[in-house]
């Protein structure tokens, strides 16, 4: 599938997911969701916000020193603030950390690896957030506790099927394949599981995640619900891992829809899932909305500048960056 046949499919998933949502239980919950909204919750939503952008860079700063990259704390949360933004402003979800990626790729002068860097810290997330999300569905009650025991035993027989075919196509497949195989089991343990390396990545991310599940309650809270925050737990994660489906239209669709079914399943009401669920993602919106300032302050930062051709090293112009010339040699 071509990558504009690719985005018109997320598109219009996302679409046909807000239809059946607004079908099923009207727009007047979606709207009363966003009415509801105070300044005292939009203010919980940035200082959330910015606690949870603050956990994502340092993970990633963590997992790019791990890669040979040295990233800065502060210029590293800029970027995650920006790369929220994206996500949330564009389709699919992201677009924002492909952008991050490259753009701290080319600072750093190596474009592959700080794809990969952003790629890791990525999975490290989804990673936690889901055995955080499988915990939690084991212990408290929901709809989805008595599959919990076949979801974790699909997911890890998924995981030896991966890993087998991977160690397959590594021994016996194409050569090429085969060291790019080798090459990312070696950088995952590197990046990863150091002790070093896993600690760190482990505490931020589960920071991560219980700062957006405080954001869903506090959303709960503004819509009305007056379910126990121990029966709204379970409901969170749910939509927390639906939230993470890139199929959507500026991240609303599955989003949505989990929220919606996963409140009806548990006895609380469809109406109040879609309330709750647009009222989170309007906290979300605003909580990164310092991105669109980060966006805006880097388009316009002054081009870099660029020297005449040399005429002993051939026709090529040479770009110099802080002081520091393409090639790597020190300008005065």
């Amino acid at each position: 599938m071509s990558r504009r046949a690719w985005a018109a499919v997320r598109l219009l998933g996302g679409v046909l997911v807000l239809a059946v949502v607004v079908w099923r239980v009207g727009p007047d919950p979606l709207v009363d969701g966003v009415r509801r909204l105070g300044s005292g919750t939009l203010l919980a939503a940035l200082a959330l916000g910015a606690a949870t952008t603050l956990c994502q860079a340092w993970r990633w700063r963590v997992v790019a020193d791990a890669l040979g990259d040295e990233l800065a704390l502060p210029a590293a949360t800029a970027a995650c603030y920006r790369s929220q933004f994206l996500n949330s402003a564009l389709p699919g979800g992201v677009l924002g950390d492909v952008h991050r990626g490259v753009r701290s790729g080319i600072d750093a002068g190596d474009l592959g690896r700080g794809l990969r860097a952003v790629a890791w810290e990525r999975v490290a997330g989804q990673l936690v957030q889901g055995a955080v999300a499988l915990a939690v569905l084991a212990v408290y009650p929901s709809p989805l506790q008595a599959a919990v025991p076949w979801i974790a035993l699909l997911g890890a027989g998924a995981v030896g099927v991966l890993l087998g075919t991977g160690r397959g196509v590594a021994r016996h497949g194409p050569a090429r394949v085969g060291r790019a195989l080798r090459g990312a089991a070696l950088e995952a343990r590197g990046c990863l599981l150091r002790p070093t390396v896993l600690a760190p990545v482990l505490l931020a991310s589960l920071l991560a995640v219980g700062g957006y599940v405080a954001m869903f309650l506090v959303a709960a809270r503004a819509a009305g619900v007056q379910a126990s925050a121990q029966r709204l737990l379970p409901l969170a994660l749910v939509v927390l891992l639906a939230a993470a489906i890139p199929v959507n239209v500026a991240g609303w669709g599955p989003r949505e829809g989990a929220a919606v079914w996963v409140f009806a399943s548990a006895d609380v009401g469809a109406p109040a899932g879609g309330s709750v669920a647009t009222a989170f993602g309007v906290l979300t919106l605003v909580a990164v909305l310092p991105g669109a300032v980060v966006l805006l302050a880097g388009r316009r930062r002054p081009p870099p500048a660029v020297r005449p051709a040399d005429p002993l090293r051939g026709s090529v112009p040479v770009v110099v960056r802080g002081g520091i010339r393409e090639d790597g040699a020190a300008h005065g």
